[in-house]
């Protein structure tokens, strides 16, 4: 008999675009990277007690501007999902060439700290941790800068980026081989996803401007600590808010302990994958989303967390998997509305840090995202059932994810808010 699992499998990607004003004129050939090598985990070394706090603040930041984006995108319809970790470090390394009002901007909206050294060593660690090898799981992020060939950025630039964040440089021709240049980036993109994102930055978003394109890509895998049997997944009804059924198979998992709290809004559980190390928050609410939405602030799930214990629950979580891909760039784009429209902006950006010269500004900020929790891998041995079956009696409760919820996948010792999604239909 084979055995099963579920497991939940996570690509994220973040793209900047940064383009140059017509006119400027630069000597070519100079050559500035090593050629498309991936990005290996940066080291640095300090004292443990400073780097894990200075690792505290980014996180923080990051699930602070986590729960910010989702407010701008909750009343969008359908499926979101997103990976506020990896915006967050795609707009670290920008936030690095930025100067004046743009950096100010950026640093407000991602909550970023303006001691520079706190902020790199803080991004070292945490993507250091993300890289850590020899883990039961798959958690693993890449940087990788795509420069137009003998444009004069500023060594010290890429020097911090690869030293704090493990970015290394590329150099393409954006100018003579643009289609080119578009096809190795996605190329890229594809080989760090299993090829489950193809065509990320679309045909006519690079032109002969083209001056950098910054990529983050996040993956994650795992399995469920407790697992489910694919022989207990049924199908079943999933109420969408508009009041119209669909069918999707139900997962079940029967008499489990697991970290658990209800209240008068919602139902609140957390799924560990295998090590314990990173689990995924489900936060259902008892009527509609609305009710849920003043829990979704960084301080208020942390309260929340505080107050949950070990329950018996039998869980009904529905399979799904979605693609979701936003165009976050322009003035007036979703980043603009949040509040940093000068990084945008051809006249007013300024990203002199980068190459000393006011003449870059940020032409679009694309992230795409894909997530599937489905069942295959390894199956609970008989034993387990029985080990369950001999514990104490305790009060069970039934967790019915059987209408509209949001997810949290989360690095337990840290906090970090590693994805944040919204199932609105878990059919599409």
């Amino acid at each position: 008999m084979k055995n099963r699992s579920s497991r939940i499998i996570i690509f994220c990607l973040a793209i900047l675009i940064f383009s140059g004003l017509v006119g400027l004129k630069f000597s070519p050939g100079a050559v500035l990277g090593k050629g498309n090598s991936l990005p290996d985990a940066p080291s640095i070394q300090n004292d443990r007690s400073t780097l894990e706090s200075e690792a505290n603040k980014v996180i923080n930041s990051s699930n602070q501007f986590a729960f910010d984006l989702y407010s701008f995108l909750k009343s969008e319809p359908g499926n979101i999902f997103y990976s506020p970790l990896s915006l967050s470090v795609a707009l670290a390394m920008t936030y690095e060439g930025a100067r004046g009002e743009t950096a100010e901007e950026i640093r407000s909206v991602f909550h970023f700290s303006d001691d520079m050294e706190t902020l790199r060593r803080g991004w070292s660690e945490v993507i250091s941790k993300i890289n850590q090898k020899n883990k039961k799981y798959d958690l693993r992020m890449a940087n990788a800068l795509w420069a137009q060939k003998g444009f004069p950025f500023l060594p010290e630039y890429f020097g911090t980026i690869e030293k704090y964040y493990g970015g290394k440089v590329a150099n393409l021709d954006f100018i003579r081989e643009t289609e080119t240049s578009r096809q190795i980036i996605n190329k890229w993109v594809e080989s760090q996803t299993n090829e489950r994102i193809k065509d990320l930055i679309p045909q006519k978003v690079l032109d002969s401007l083209t001056r950098l394109v910054l990529t983050n890509a996040i993956y994650f895998k795992g399995k469920w600590e407790n697992q489910f049997l694919k022989e207990n997944t049924k199908e079943a009804d999933f109420l969408i808010n508009s009041g119209r059924k669909v069918k999707v198979p139900m997962m079940f998992l029967k008499d489990k302990e697991f970290n658990y709290l209800e209240n008068e809004d919602l139902q609140l559980i957390e799924l560990p994958y295998v090590d314990n190390e990173v689990s995924m928050l489900v936060l259902l609410p008892k009527k509609d989303l609305l009710k849920i939405e003043p829990y979704l602030k960084a301080d208020k799930l942390a309260e929340l967390k505080s107050l949950m214990k070990k329950e018996k629950v039998d869980v009904y979580l529905p399979k799904f998997k979605f693609d979701t891909k936003y165009l976050m760039g322009g003035e007036k784009g979703l980043l603009g509305k949040m509040g940093m429209p000068t990084a945008f902006s051809m006249s007013r950006a300024d990203f002199s840090g980068m190459d000393g010269r006011k003449d870059l500004y940020v032409k679009e900020v694309i992230h795409q995202a894909f997530v599937e929790v489905n069942e295959e891998g390894t199956e609970a041995a008989a034993a387990t059932a029985v080990i369950m079956g001999i514990k104490m009696v305790m009060e069970k409760f039934i967790f019915r994810a059987d209408h509209p919820f949001v997810f949290i996948i989360q690095e337990k010792q840290t906090g970090a808010i590693l994805f944040l999604g919204r199932v609105a239909d878990p059919s599409k």
